[in-house]
């Protein structure tokens, strides 16, 4: 059975061919686009048409969805938790200890090879598409396109700040001043190949925190990133003298939590095709929880 992804034309693209569109807005290449045409998989209004139609504010366009060959990962079975699914896109929440994505010598054992595993049991095949990575300990909101034109959209939302990720930390010591921003440039570590530091030759970093509560030696902080460079969080709370609590590559590690107290809490953005808000939000892990509890008092 065909299936098809629908386009409502918005009045702001009212007058745009159809092949502008498709190219344009929906960042469909050339290439893909022939394949639809000799396939008759592009409709409008569910009639076919040709590349040269101009769109009107109501119309409905239908593209054939193309079959993708493969899952790009080994399909392989493992817990995954779903804080949002629909035809498009789907968001993960990573526990701490796994890997968005294989990497290096790892090909096997990551959310993205469990995320293929329940693919393949709704009986869909399509490319496992992380838009973003957590590191290995980090938990929480991870978003993964369903088709190539909406990972193409997604990337642009996060790449011109519109797909907005909001953490949460627990660091060492009471942060002063309370709320404030953290600018200063990171590059790669002068001595550890897979450490990154602050440095002035590095690439721009800011980092935006707030304090939503103060416990005996520790602070949990609420931050967003204007920037995304790797290890951001990690490298400027150290940087200020307040290490993620567990980060053993940036602090120390702790008794209370295995691997630092970094939780991706909530992600919000526009649909990139439905165009209405969208706000997924991750519990915060029981494992950080405990670790406020220590502190309290």
């Amino acid at each position: 059975m065909k299936s098809y992804t629908a386009y409502p034309i918005a009045e702001e693209h009212q007058g745009l061919t159809v092949e502008v569109y498709l190219k344009e807005i929906m960042k469909y290449s050339g290439r893909k686009i022939q394949k639809l045409t000799r396939q008759k998989g592009i409709l409008l209004n569910k009639k076919t048409v040709f590349l040269q139609k101009k769109l009107k504010t109501g119309d409905v366009l239908r593209v054939l969805v193309l079959e993708d060959l493969s899952y790009g990962v080994e399909p392989e079975p493992g817990p995954i938790e779903i804080l949002y699914e629909d035809n498009y896109l789907i968001v993960l929440n990573k526990p701490s200890g796994l890997l968005v994505h294989p990497t290096g010598q790892t090909s096997q054992g990551t959310l993205s090879n469990y995320l293929a595993h329940y693919y393949k049991q709704q009986g869909a095949i399509c490319t496992v598409r992380p838009i973003h990575r957590l590191d290995r300990e980090t938990t929480g909101c991870v978003v993964f396109a369903k088709d190539g034109n909406t990972q193409a959209l997604l990337e642009k939302l996060l790449k011109e700040g519109y797909l907005k990720r909001t953490y949460r930390a627990v660091v060492n010591g009471i942060v002063d001043p309370p709320t404030g921003t953290i600018n200063a440039p990171i590059g790669p570590h002068p001595t550890k190949p897979n450490r990154r530091a602050v440095d002035l030759k590095g690439d721009l970093a800011i980092t935006h925190y707030k304090t939503v509560q103060n416990f005996s030696v520790a602070t949990l902080l609420e931050l967003t990133l204007a920037t995304g460079r790797t290890h951001q969080i990690r490298v400027h709370l150290a940087h200020i003298g307040h290490p993620i609590i567990g980060d053993r590559m940036y602090g120390k590690s702790s008794a209370l939590v295995s691997g630092q107290a970094l939780h991706a809490s909530s992600l919000h953005f526009r649909h990139p095709v439905e165009q209405r808000e969208i706000i997924v939000e991750a519990p915060f892990p029981v494992s950080y929880l405990r670790v406020l509890e220590n502190y309290t008092g």
